[in-house]
């Protein structure tokens, strides 16, 4: 965070010369160079003007013909879940049950008996994905194997979080010792049915755990003893997690998800340390279990300051809490067992107990635009709930969000378009993952229905890029959307829906900054603008393929100030 927060009467400090500058700006598309003074842009001209700015006491940067765009905004990132990920033991790049007893039994000569082993789940980063065909030994490992590795500390390993790889069931494995202090034995009934505790040929448990649902159950039932992420956890890693997005230019995150009252607590920590690098802008997830919801529009009158984010209107420019997530209720027995463990939520950020039945979502819609509050939600189905709700009540002001669409077709886009609703992609689940999976369930005529940003932003609706943590780099995420290429196949899903990288990234920049309210700040490189931007080796608009997908930042500049180098001494 910059020391020179609310000092802009300096000098220019810092100047970035000789390069390829995209300001996204349409009045001065491009330049060679950038002068900053305090947190702000100062001056976006040719290397030769710029350099007239320079004092001794200004820090000269070399671009040596790299180019500086924006900064990214991730448009739906789960940032805090990227430093908790460094709490947990990797497993990854394990090919043998033998080798994972090693890995295991090397961790837990540093444990004392009862002081538990959690892991990372099978498989690599960012998905987690697991089979038997993982190992050589073309099985899954159980709880004799991890008895063998640790016999006097309990082992667990986590399963993941169902959405990093869309894989059901999730899996979780613990070994004997671990099953006995959570009290699972071969006459334990699982909390809910999506759950299976495997039993070896004995009638004994197996040790694996397995979960029919993408969110996970058991860690916050049969395994509540075992330790959870605490509020302590998240506030120690926010910054790794800051630093990780920054790596790839990215210095703004939207949370349209909502996140809990721990998210928000580690972001305002790490703000008040000066230490933020990575603009947040967050969203309420309200846990609904303990709260009568009978008037649920009184209870939004009653929660509209704080939903407004006034009580964070004094760091604005780093940390906004404003609006309320919702979507529809499918699991509301499950979705309590999750809050069990609240304020923790483990993997989630959010409380998993935030929806509501469809009359009721009605009554909050109706509530939140009549108190003109933001509603961000997930998926199309909500679009008819949002007509619905808001019928004589002008929304188009509010920038309400869906996210994660998967096909929209003509009629939701001009509902979208006269509305005012803003997207959020996902197309790393929906283009590069499942784009031919959704093609063969809806048919050819309706190719073009496939996350169509094509014919999004022809019609003027927003559209903002996201990773969803998987993974953290904005960069394929632009890359699907401009080659729209299926991971298995190489097969171009609707290909009349490309779009071009500079569309791409004016998603991920300027159509960003809107999605946040930030557009008189942040979104392109503007005299008077913050000074949020990227230095990337090469030029984003000329790449293509692996080249554009693989693209990081040399350095990050966030407030003016230098969020992250690649190489230090450059």
């Amino acid at each position: 965070m910059s020391d020179r927060q609310g000092s802009d009467n300096i000098g220019v400090h810092l100047v970035l010369r000789g390069g390829r500058v995209h300001t996204f700006d349409t009045r001065q598309p491009s330049a060679e160079a950038i002068a900053i003074q305090g947190k702000r842009i100062r001056a976006v001209a040719s290397t030769r003007d710029i350099s007239q700015l320079i004092s001794r006491d200004t820090r000269v940067i070399e671009l040596a013909g790299r180019t500086v765009i924006p900064g990214l905004t991730d448009g739906h990132a789960h940032l805090d879940r990227e430093g908790l990920k460094k709490l947990l033991p990797s497993l990854s790049g394990l090919h043998s049950i033998q080798a994972l007893k090693t890995r295991i039994r090397d961790l837990a000569r540093t444990n004392s008996p009862n002081d538990w082993l959690i892991t990372m789940p099978l498989g690599s980063a960012p998905e987690y994905r697991w089979s038997p065909a993982l190992f050589q030994e073309q099985r899954l490992p159980d709880r004799h194997d991890l008895d063998e590795a640790a016999p006097d500390v309990p082992v667990l390993i986590r399963c993941a979080w169902g959405y990093w790889s869309g894989q059901q069931p999730l899996l979780s494995i613990a070994n004997s010792k671990a099953l006995a202090l959570a009290g699972i034995t071969a006459s334990t009934v699982p909390p809910t049915d999506l759950i299976q505790i495997e039993k070896d040929s004995l009638g004994a448990p197996s040790g694996r755990i397995f979960e029919h649902a993408l969110q996970p159950i058991a860690e916050f039932t049969l395994f509540r003893t075992a330790p959870h992420f605490s509020a302590a956890d998240r506030r120690n890693t926010l910054l790794a997690s800051m630093q990780a997005y920054n790596a790839f230019g990215t210095t703004t995150v939207f949370e349209g998800h909502g996140v809990s009252d721990e998210v928000i607590g580690a972001y305002s920590t790490i703000l008040a340390a000066g230490h933020s690098t990575v603009r947040a802008r967050l969203v309420f997830s309200q846990g609904f279990s303990n709260t009568d919801t009978d008037d649920v529009a009184a209870w939004v009158k009653k929660e509209s300051s704080r939903l407004a984010g006034k009580a964070h209107s004094a760091t604005p420019e780093w940390l906004t809490v404003s609006g309320i997530f919702t979507e529809p209720e499918t699991q509301p027995r499950e979705a309590r067992l999750r809050a069990l463990c609240a304020p923790g939520t483990g993997w989630a950020g959010f409380n998993y107990d935030c929806a509501l039945p469809r009359e009721k979502i009605i009554k909050l819609l109706h509530a939140a635009a009549r108190e003109g509050l933001r509603v961000c939600s997930i998926q199309m189905p909500m679009l008819e709930l949002i007509q619905e709700a808001t019928r004589g009540i002008p929304i188009d002001h509010l920038r309400w969000v869906i996210a994660h669409p998967a096909t929209i077709n003509n009629q939701q886009i001009a509902v979208l378009r006269d509305l005012g609703i803003v997207i959020t992609t996902l197309s790393s689940a929906y283009i590069w993952k499942r784009g031919l999976s959704t093609l063969k369930q809806i048919g050819a005529a309706r190719e073009n229905e496939i996350l169509p940003m094509r014919n999004l932003l022809q019609a003027g609706v927003p559209v903002c890029l996201a990773t969803d943590n998987v993974p953290v780099s904005l960069w394929p995420s632009i890359n699907h959307v401009v080659e729209r290429k299926d991971r298995e196949t190489g097969t171009v899903v609707s290909p009349d829906q490309c779009i071009s990288v500079e569309q791409a990234l004016r998603c991920a920049t300027v159509d960003g900054a809107w999605l946040c309210g930030d557009e008189d700040n942040r979104g392109t490189l503007t005299i008077g603008k913050l000074a949020d931007l990227a230095v990337l080796p090469r030029n984003p608009l000329t790449a293509t393929g692996t080249e554009l997908a693989s693209l990081s930042a040399d350095i990050t500049i966030t407030d003016g100030d230098i969020a992250f180098q690649a190489n230090p001494s450059c």
